[in-house]
């Protein structure tokens, strides 16, 4: 299995509209994070996890192909801003996209023109389908298994595919989520900044959590700018964590 990073930036992206600090001036490209997302490929499946609103942008790095499921994590616009986007890929035909009903929910709101009975020509052909977390689906040779975390109080969805974990906007998790990520060769997970968050986890809490269920390598994603340049960063983070950056490419078993 190969990901993607298409974006490790939080909401605003970075750098930050009208910003001039160190890290937003920085012209080290891992410091140029578009909104967070990850494209997750096999030898039978392509899967995109959360269409923001650069994703237009983002996919263009990545050959043309189906895409056979869109995971989202939650409705917030960060994560589902490039929806409309998706277009070019009906070609293909209808999409899969998987989402909690409260997401399906807001999708269809704030969308209406892809979900009416009569389309007009040219809108994306989307199969929205609503889950839950713990309930299995199987994607070609991936296996996606949703797990619930809280996004301040706000419950959403992590994914794991295989041996591969991706949680983003997570402030807490509850105990018995920890058993749907045990045995992992990969977690991606974010990390927004040092300073506490009312509704996400800081670097130092999303390295406790990676050494608290013992996975092997981590990736931080969500990172706004007020960290410091990436090059400092990584090289302070433990053993076996990383900053991830757009454009990067990991493999798991």
């Amino acid at each position: 299995m190969k990901v993607t990073f298409l974006g490790t930036g939080t909401s605003t992206g970075v750098p930050q509209i009208g910003c001039t600090c160190k890290v937003c001036r920085s012209t080290d490209k891992k410091d140029k994070r578009l909104r967070s997302s990850v494209w997750v490929e096999t030898e039978k499946a392509h899967v995109l996890i959360d269409c923001g609103p650069d994703f237009r942008q983002q996919i263009m790095t990545v050959p043309f192909c189906p895409i056979d499921a869109v995971l989202i994590t939650h409705e917030h616009y960060d994560h589902v801003g490039g929806v409309d986007d998706l277009r070019p890929f009906s070609v293909f035909g209808d999409v899969p996209i998987y989402a909690l009903p409260r997401t399906a929910q807001a999708l269809r709101r704030s969308l209406p023109y892809c979900f009416m009975e009569h389309k007009y020509p040219g809108v994306p052909m989307l199969d929205l389908q609503e889950i839950d977390a713990h309930r299995r689906l199987k994607v070609a040779d991936i296996l996606v298994t949703p797990i619930e975390v809280m996004h301040a109080n706000l419950p959403i969805l992590g994914y794991r595919l295989n041996n591969m974990a991706y949680i983003t906007d997570m402030k807490t998790i509850s105990e018995e989520e920890l058993p749907y990520l045990q045995g992992l060769e990969l977690l991606i997970v974010n990390g927004l900044r040092h300073e506490a968050h009312y509704s996400h986890q800081t670097i130092e809490d999303a390295c406790a959590f990676a050494q608290r269920i013992g996975v092997k390598q981590t990736y931080l994603i969500h990172m706004g700018h007020h960290i410091d340049v990436h090059a400092v960063e990584d090289a302070a983070l433990p053993s076996g964590v990383h900053l991830a950056y757009d454009g990067q490419q990991v493999e798991c078993l």
